[in-house]
């Protein structure tokens, strides 16, 4: 009998009202099925527990209230991540909610241009890093989780998201 493969993290996609609202008087809705959000999610997870994760994607207006918020800094932002420590007498583990800003992320694929459908993954996988602990806080950081997110993004069928931009838009 073939080995079964067990998906060890699930993620609630959900779009908030504001962006349904935008994407129903543009008609613009250019954000990846919850499927492939599902699948980026899945590779960028590194572990064997099983886990959850939730995923809200948003308007630039939303994320920009939440950044300044919890980072204070009053601008929009591409990827939030909030990591969450699940409590010992829950049996799954809580890995956070990852808050993506459909507006932003196109907007920056069409300035590095990569294609809209890369940078989404880039982001899904950058968010998902973030919630099991990696970040980019000093260089050595950095490095080690731009160097995952290569590995994981040459897996999944994409070229580095680093290679066409300068050092200072790295960090």
């Amino acid at each position: 009998m073939g080995e079964l493969n067990i998906m060890t993290v699930t993620v609630e996609v959900s779009l908030s009202d504001d962006l349904i609202s935008e994407i129903g008087e543009s008609g613009d809705d250019d954000v990846p099925e919850p499927g492939l959000l599902q699948e980026w999610a899945t590779a960028a997870y590194l572990k064997k527990t099983p886990a959850i994760a939730s995923m809200l994607v948003t308007t630039a207006d939303d994320i920009q209230k939440l950044n300044k918020q919890y980072r204070h800094k009053d601008s929009a932002t591409n990827v939030l991540s909030f990591p969450m420590e699940s409590p010992e007498e829950i049996d799954v583990c809580l890995l956070g909610d990852i808050v993506l800003c459909a507006s932003v992320i196109e907007q920056e694929a069409k300035q590095q241009s990569k294609t809209k459908k890369s940078h989404w993954a880039h982001m899904v996988v950058h968010g998902m890093l973030h919630l099991q602990g990696y970040d980019h806080i000093d260089d050595a950081a950095a490095d080690e989780m731009e160097q995952l997110e290569i590995n994981i993004l040459d897996k999944l069928g994409f070229d580095s998201p680093y290679e066409h931009l300068t050092d200072k838009e790295t960090k």
